[in-house]
């Protein structure tokens, strides 16, 4: 028999994303569907090819799953880590249990063959079974300043991020959509996520009563990104850059502005060929610079339009874009794998 898994929040946006990971790649194994606290058990629906029931999220729902991803409500999420069977590994994606003292940052792109392979032949105890993915964007970050470092070492970094509404899950997509449609027809605006205009606007911060602050993302992708590039292995030890977290009037996909300067920048030319990896698309001058929305369902990042500074012969600007549901998805069924 498949190893039993359990999906928390099995119709949120990173629901769907890890059922399309789990049946459109391999290893596979079995995933029970389990409705959050905002979705409706009792609804037929598909992983992969297969007919598959939404569950009441329960002690019986939850019973003899060996890993429970959580994907979906704050709420539902702390039902979950109270209803879990005592020796089931958590997967948390939506940082519900980020403060518990036995909670692991974790994003297997990044930790070394090693690491990994050592991880995945034994049995987590207990103590050390709450994996918490780490942020998007800190992985995309880590990915691609990890590489720089290895063959270039890095000086310092300043990078600009540009958040989409889908990091704040449906409800945040939807409240977009319909600001779009409310201006364009000189409606009132909708604003329970964000608490302002969004549409056709930048943010650098939420309205007072938004319910969670641009600024508590921002520090979370700094904490994230400072471990990960602390992680061993190629790449170890670049600096941690400069951030400045941006909320885009875009439904999906993270962007990134970064400027980097080098000890001895090596040119466009060397950059783009030291950039490339399984987990790095790099788009050479002759192509067209990446974007958010062609990079939509793929996994790791793309980077592109890179450029040396005009003004400091020792730096480069780059662009870069991550399919942020995507990249969290992956890196949690990966998880999973190793402790299945």
């Amino acid at each position: 028999m498949p190893a039993s898994a359990a999906l928390v929040g099995s119709e949120s946006l990173l629901g769907r994303e890890i059922r399309d990971i789990v049946a459109t790649s391999s290893p596979a194994f079995d995933l029970r569907l389990i409705a959050a606290d905002d979705e409706k058990p009792g609804t037929l629906t598909r992983l992969g090819d297969e007919p598959s029931l939404i569950e009441v999220l329960g002690a019986e729902s939850l019973a003899g799953a060996r890993v429970v991803f959580l994907a979906g409500s704050p709420e539902s999420s702390r039902k979950a880590l109270d209803l879990a069977d005592p020796d089931a590994a958590i997967i948390d994606l939506v940082y519900a249990a980020e403060e518990r003292p036995d909670a692991r940052l974790r994003a297997p792109l990044l930790e070394s063959e090693a690491e990994s392979q050592a991880e995945s032949e034994i049995d987590l105890p207990h103590e050390t079974a709450v994996h918490v993915i780490a942020h998007p964007a800190a992985i995309a970050l880590a990915l691609f300043l990890r590489r720089l470092q290895m063959h270039d070492p890095v000086r310092r970094s300043v990078i600009q991020i540009f958040a989409p509404a889908s990091e704040h899950g449906a409800t945040a997509v939807e409240e977009l959509q319909q600001q779009t449609v409310s201006l364009l027809s000189f409606k009132s605006l909708p604003h329970a996520i964000f608490d302002t205009q969004l549409a056709f606007n930048l943010l650098a911060r939420y309205g007072e009563d938004a319910p969670v602050r641009l600024e508590d993302s921002e520090l979370r992708i700094e904490r994230h990104l400072a471990t990960l590039l602390a992680l061993p292995g190629e790449g170890e030890g670049a600096p941690i850059p400069s951030l400045r977290l941006i909320q885009a009037p875009v439904f999906h996909g993270y962007s990134f502005s970064a400027w980097v300067e080098f000890e001895e920048n090596p040119g466009v030319e060397a950059l783009e060929s030291g950039l490339v990896t399984g987990s790095i698309e790099v788009r050479g001058s002759e192509s067209e610079p990446p974007a958010n929305v062609g990079h939509a369902g793929q996994g790791g990042i793309s980077v592109g339009a890179i450029a040396p500074d005009r003004n400091e012969p020792e730096a480069c600007w780059f662009w870069l874009v991550a399919d942020n549901l995507r990249l969290a998805a992956e890196n949690a069924v990966a998880v999973a794998r190793q402790l299945l």
